[in-house]
């Protein structure tokens, strides 16, 4: 029992290394844990590399936004804004099979809760989704699609490839900030290590330098947006569940793509 918890911990706390050493392995890793796409090779040691996984998280997510945008782009011109939006809207999320809005709506449930944090998190693991669940879904969903879809053209397109990107980002972020809530494991846990500052600090060097090159408008826009994002919602986990789960991470990564989507229709106003 020594040697195991032992060994979870080395691999635990050598992350960064091991994405250093294992690229390829750790990318996988990453790669079929936040997609639905079928890549079966060297699967089997997928367990090893959750917590290196991390840092290609951001790219994981321009590499959505960036399949994503192809695939809506053949279409522009052919459907309007709106249709474009729901099949838009419908990619991003299922590319992930719809994880990340799974996370939202527990984590809806848990949050809003009146209950103390031990309920709480109860409450977050049980399988079915109560009305305060369904109201945050419906509501960031319906935030979403009026945002983007009040976009057009250059706005619309770097919005799809963006968002995914912050997205995955503020999972990281999260992870920086905030301890696992849960007790024993956990399959947010897994992807914890003692270098997740460092991969968080990456990772939004990452994320500003694509703004960056896009426009100085989205970096004074959008990177506040995922970080204020951020900000507000670990506060609320730490004081209601003392820490993240994997369910608040979902949550987060549906937020801060809502908050993104907003700035670039700020930016879009101020052209």
């Amino acid at each position: 029992m020594a040697e195991g918890s032992a060994k979870k911990t080395d691999l635990a706390s050598s992350g960064l290394n091991r994405a250093f050493r294992n690229p390829i392995a750790s990318f996988l890793a990453g790669f079929r844990f936040l997609t639905i796409i079928p890549i079966s090779w060297n699967s089997s040691k997928d367990g090893e590399f959750f917590s290196s996984s991390l840092i290609w998280f951001p790219f994981i997510g321009l590499l959505i936004g960036s399949v994503t945008v192809s695939i809506v782009s053949l279409l522009m011109g052919i459907l309007p804004v709106s249709l474009l939006t729901v099949l838009a809207m419908f990619l991003l999320a299922g590319f992930s099979g719809f994880l990340h809005l799974d996370g939202l709506a527990d984590s809806g449930d848990g949050l809003l809760s009146s209950r103390p944090r031990k309920r709480a998190l109860e409450i977050m693991r049980d399988s079915h989704t109560g009305a305060m669940g369904v109201i945050v879904l419906v509501f960031v969903i319906l935030g979403k699609y009026a945002a983007l879809s009040s976009l057009s053209g250059t706005f619309f397109i770097t919005a799809l490839f963006f968002i995914p990107l912050a997205g995955r980002t503020a999972i990281v972020l999260s992870m920086a900030i905030l301890p696992y809530a849960r007790s024993g494991d956990g399959l947010g846990r897994l992807f914890y290590s003692t270098d997740s500052r460092k991969v968080a600090v990456l990772g939004l060097l990452f994320c500003m330098i694509i703004a960056a090159l896009l426009s100085l408008k989205y970096l004074l826009f959008v990177i506040p947006a995922i970080l204020l994002t951020v900000a507000i919602f670990s506060l609320w986990c730490f004081k209601k569940l003392g820490g993240a789960t994997g369910d608040t991470l979902g949550a987060v990564c549906e937020l801060t793509e809502f908050a993104v989507a907003v700035g670039v229709v700020l930016v879009s106003r101020i052209q």
